[in-house]
């Protein structure tokens, strides 16, 4: 669950700001980690775990850079061509909310963490990159998270994220497999809609 928690904060750190596409995927990090974790330090009801706001959030400040699409196919492997196109959207679907919701439930342990990010190294044309941060937390270790990112036409987007040394990818992807062994894509759909419905009951 830490490294959910991670990987939902790295991806609010994340956004770019309006009109700042042209900026390298390092460039957008760093140009808007301290207006995105000022604006989360000065709203109280965000502190205090308010998920209504902290969905709105999401839906505002994350989701368009992020593809979940590429996301949920490299976490099925090749389960992923085992799905129709319909079944295929809705395990994205699914995923999607998942985190999302994870990710509300958790804003209000964002508070005092920082972000320090490292110049990215890439050649003209690179389209797909990894941009290598350290989260820093008063008296606690220093954690390397990196975010693999893609180029698209739209401008940069995470496809996943690595919390020391571990991949947010490839730690769904063994429960997934798992998921799809005992029932199937449809199983698999089936338990993400139980994990995304009990989150909204609570």
């Amino acid at each position: 669950m830490k490294l959910i928690h991670t990987f939902l904060l790295a991806c609010v750190l994340s956004v770019p700001a309006a009109g700042a596409a042209e900026l390298g995927p390092d460039a957008l990090v760093r140009q808007i980690t301290d207006n995105v974790m000022s604006a989360i330090l000065k709203d109280k009801a965000l502190q205090a775990g308010d998920k209504q706001k902290a969905l709105a959030l999401a839906e505002e400040k994350i989701l368009p850079h992020i593809d979940f699409r590429a996301m949920t196919q490299l976490a099925l492997g090749r389960n992923w061509a085992k799905a129709t196109p319909a079944q295929q959207e809705q395990v994205v679907n699914g995923f999607r909310s998942m985190l999302i919701r994870t990710y509300s439930n958790a804003i209000g342990t964002y508070q005092g963490q920082k972000m320090e990010v490292k110049p990215t190294r890439m050649s003209p044309g690179d389209t797909d990159v990894t941009v290598r941060n350290s989260f820093l937390s008063p008296g606690r270790p220093e954690v390397q998270v990196d975010y693999r990112m893609e180029k698209q036409p739209e401008g940069w987007k995470i496809y996943d994220i690595v919390f020391d040394g571990v991949s947010l990818v490839a730690t769904y992807r063994s429960e997934f497999a798992q998921q799809v062994r005992n029932g199937g894509i449809e199983g698999l759909i089936a338990r993400l809609g139980q994990k995304n419905g009990g989150a909204a009951q609570k």
